[in-house]
């Protein structure tokens, strides 16, 4: 069975939770291994998080531009993508560790790259970060929970966070394709 869903949600707090339970709900249905459901689960709450910190209020009026939420099961994996409308990976500020993997030259608070180039390192996430640091946990659990992890700029605006997972399932699914 092949199940496909898209979520655009408000970029406040509440929406994490939400978009979790409505992950862990449809994995349920089709009889995904609870301890698979709840790494993934992780891994969406830690994605959706950084949208809801990082996307920003769309240009006019104010109004909450949010974030969404794409998941698919087909063949036996999972592909979830979580997208915002902040600034992208290329809002990193100059000179920190992610600009100097990503080739942009310090000295200058705007981007030296190409809008499609990954900002974040292919190795961002593999080693956990200083326990005294306020940031990085996120990508490190993201990272170490599921098979295939990718950080990009949207081709528009914002982030794309997209991970797969090779999903196992129980003998019994709740729901069955008739």
């Amino acid at each position: 069975m092949d199940i496909w869903w898209s979520l655009h949600l408000r970029r406040e707090p509440a929406s994490v939770p939400l978009a979790r339970r409505i992950l862990l709900g449809t994995m349920a249905s089709v009889g995904v291994d609870p301890d698979i459901s709840h790494e993934v689960g992780v891994a969406l709450t830690e994605a959706c998080a950084n949208a809801v910190e990082h996307a920003v209020r769309s240009a006019g009026g104010g109004e909450d531009s949010g974030f969404q939420v794409t998941a698919t099961i087909e063949d036996g994996r999972l592909r979830v993508e979580v997208t915002d409308s902040g600034p992208g990976f290329c809002a990193v500020p100059a000179g920190s560790a992610l600009c100097a993997a990503s080739g942009r030259s310090g000295g200058s608070s705007r981007p030296t790259r190409r809008r499609h180039e990954s900002v974040i390192p292919a190795d961002a996430g593999t080693v956990l970060p200083d326990p005294g640091a306020e940031h990085g946990r996120g990508l490190f659990l993201i990272r170490a929970l599921v098979d295939h992890v990718q950080f990009r700029d949207h081709p528009r605006s914002g982030a794309v966070v997209s991970f797969d997972k090779t999903l196992k399932y129980c003998d019994r699914p709740l729901l069955h394709a008739s």
